[in-house]
């Protein structure tokens, strides 16, 4: 979730408020390369990421990269794509995360072309302009500024971006494998700041943990036989009953570092009877009325347990004969630290139906939520109050995923610290005239600019 919109006095404030050893780099550049990168249609299927990461290559080339320096990797119809920034010291490196991918956009939907960048009343449209393109374009454009700076950082920066976050995240399996060494990872796909509606920002979130993703198959099979001829047992109507089972089953609530450092700030902000909820549940656990209040809140259940859905359903073969099939996928958000297997047994307890098989989508990745690190709570709260002296910064957690779920579960700490700030009310990714407010590049840009200066340097 990042989300700003500021107006452009402000933006040029803002430029002008970065650090004083900072250079960060050219707005206007970076603006470009944004453009450049959402008129790329890197959509599954399209065969176009390696393109958009030859357009990377030919930036940082031109600013002073070797070309040994900036590997490009083919796989399939996709690529990846790493970029390394030479240190003086064998310190383990710093990684920056990126994906170069976007989901699909019908252009008969949107008002303008999807992947025809326009710059229309001080936002530039286009898919992916939001997820991910702003924070990637903003991580090359100061790559490439720290090289022609001359730039020498104490630990290698190394920024990779995978080739299909959108889908399988192969990509991502490959770099986190290969780069499972490194002291940490700065996602710019994750964390990132609110503007409130009154162009007045609120708080900065920053992600240090992701809930695992995983999907299970619930089976049941028959003999079936003649419709007319129906007996005690039926597939549908046992996975059904299955189904009912897991819907009105609530997971044990659990907290981590995330939450009880989080849920404060967020209940301060959000206030009324889910605020207070929050707050008296980060201080007791077992609280049931918090507990029950937070459950019934779309917005924050996810916060506080594993979460498991129903989400597809099918049966049967024909209308006159008895199913001899029938199944579900369950689609769980798992709990930092909770394993995948741990779950289905829950599920499996649950149902408690010998006849319903639960099986695990052996894709499921888990991963426990990364530490709060001072030295990486202090960058980015240094980065984020040269924008806005004050604002809160409020450690987090995603229900959802993205590429640092894999390079934490190979023991790499992975930060959600993208630069853009926006209202609420502007984002729209994944979804029509997806957009991104002109005014953030500028302050996005001396954000990566303090990030990488400060923690390449220990």
């Amino acid at each position: 979730m990042r989300i700003s919109h500021a107006p452009l006095a402000l933006a040029a404030a803002l430029f002008a408020a970065a650090p004083a050893h900072a250079r960060p780099a050219d707005p206007v550049a970076a603006k470009q390369i944004l453009m450049d990168s959402i008129a790329i249609p890197t959509v599954a299927g399209r065969g176009k990421v390696p393109e958009l990461a030859a357009y990377y290559k030919k930036v940082l080339t031109a600013a002073g990269f070797a070309d040994g320096d900036v590997v490009i990797t083919p796989m399939g119809e996709t690529a990846t794509f790493a970029a390394t920034l030479k240190g003086t010291s064998d310190a383990k490196p710093i990684l920056l995360l990126g994906h170069m991918d976007v989901v699909e956009a019908d252009a008969k939907d949107w008002t303008r072309d999807p992947f025809v960048p326009v710059e229309e009343d001080g936002y530039i449209f286009g898919r992916g302009s939001e997820d991910n393109k702003f924070d990637v374009a903003m991580m090359v454009a100061t790559m490439a500024q720290l090289k022609k700076d001359g730039f020498r950082p104490k630990r290698t920066i190394i920024l990779l971006l995978s080739g299909d976050e959108e889908t399988s995240m192969t990509t991502t399996r490959a770099l986190a494998a290969k780069y499972k060494g490194a002291e940490m990872a700065l996602n710019g796909d994750g964390g990132g700041g609110l503007i409130g509606e009154d162009g007045k920002a609120q708080y900065y979130g920053l992600q240090a943990g992701e809930k695992t993703y995983a999907d299970f198959t619930l089976e049941v099979t028959n003999p079936g036989g003649h419709s007319s001829r129906p007996g005690p047992i039926n597939a549908i109507v046992q996975l059904s009953n299955a189904l009912a089972r897991v819907g009105a089953y609530h997971f044990k609530p659990q907290q981590n570092e995330l939450t009880r450092a989080g849920m404060p700030i967020v209940a301060d902000q959000v206030g009324g009877e889910i605020g207070a909820a929050l707050k008296a549940f980060a201080a007791d656990p077992a609280d049931a009325a918090a507990i029950a209040t937070i459950t019934a809140d779309p917005e924050y259940v996810g916060q506080i347990g594993t979460t498991c859905v129903p989400t597809l359903v099918n049966g049967g073969h024909a209308e006159n004969a008895l199913p001899q099939r029938a199944t579900a996928n369950i689609n769980c958000r798992i709990f930092p630290g909770v394993a995948v297997e741990a779950v289905r047994a829950e599920l499996e307890k649950v149902i408690a139906d010998p006849a319903v098989a639960v099986k695990t989508d052996p894709d499921a990745t888990a991963s426990d939520a990364s530490p709060l690190r001072k030295d990486v709570v202090t960058a980015v709260t240094k980065a984020v109050h040269a924008r806005f002296p004050g604002i809160p910064i409020i450690p987090s957690m995603s229900a959802g995923a993205t590429d640092s779920l894999h390079f934490r579960a190979v023991g790499v700490p992975s930060y959600g610290v993208a630069g853009l700030f926006s209202k609420a009310s502007d984002s729209f990714a994944h979804g029509l005239n997806e957009r991104v407010p002109v005014a953030a590049i500028p302050g996005a840009l001396a954000h990566w600019d303090s990030l990488l200066r400060d923690l390449s340097k220990q």
